[in-house]
C-alpha cells in the first residue's frame, strides 16, 4: 500500500488535495495512480483562470501504456498551473505528493473539502 499523507484529503478517482494557508487548494495525483500510469509522457494542464465543477475532467496525463483524465476535487477556479510539467511530467512519477502537483485552485466553498477522503478511507476504497 502507498503511503499516503494524512494530511492531505483525497477523491476516489486518486486525487490528493491540501489545503494551503489562504483559501488555495493544491491538487496532484496519488503514489497509486502515478505507478497504476507508468511512466508519464505529457501532462495537458488546463488554464488559470477556468472554472470547473467537481467531478469534471480538468486535464489529461498521458504515459506510455495509458491516458487518464484528472477531475476536479471541489468547485472552483484554476489559479495556477505547475508549468514544470510541460517539459518535465516525469515529476509526477518522482514525487506525486510533492514537485509533481498539477494545479492549484481556489474554492468555492473551502468546506467542500470536508466531504472528501480521509486517508484511511482513501485507502479503504482501493482495497474494494
Amino acid at each position: 500500500m502507498s503511503d499516503n499523507p494524512a494530511s492531505l484529503k483525497y477523491v476516489e478517482t486518486h486525487e490528493w488535495v491540501k489545503s494551503e494557508d489562504s483559501a488555495e487548494l493544491t491538487v496532484g495525483i496519488t503514489d497509486y495512480a502515478q505507478d497504476l500510469l507508468g511512466d508519464l509522457v505529457f501532462a495537458e494542464l488546463p488554464e488559470v483562470g477556468q472554472r470547473f465543477s467537481a467531478k469534471e475532467e480538468v486535464m489529461l496525463l498521458e504515459s506510455v501504456k495509458a491516458a487518464s483524465d484528472i477531475y476536479m476535487p471541489v468547485n472552483g477556479v484554476i489559479s495556477a498551473v505547475n508549468t514544470e510539467l510541460e517539459d518535465s511530467p516525469e515529476l509526477i512519477n518522482e514525487d506525486s505528493f510533492g514537485e509533481g502537483w498539477l494545479f492549484k485552485l481556489e474554492a468555492d466553498n473551502s468546506a467542500d473539502i470536508d466531504g472528501l477522503l480521509s486517508a484511511q478511507q482513501y485507502e479503504d476504497s482501493l482495497d474494494e
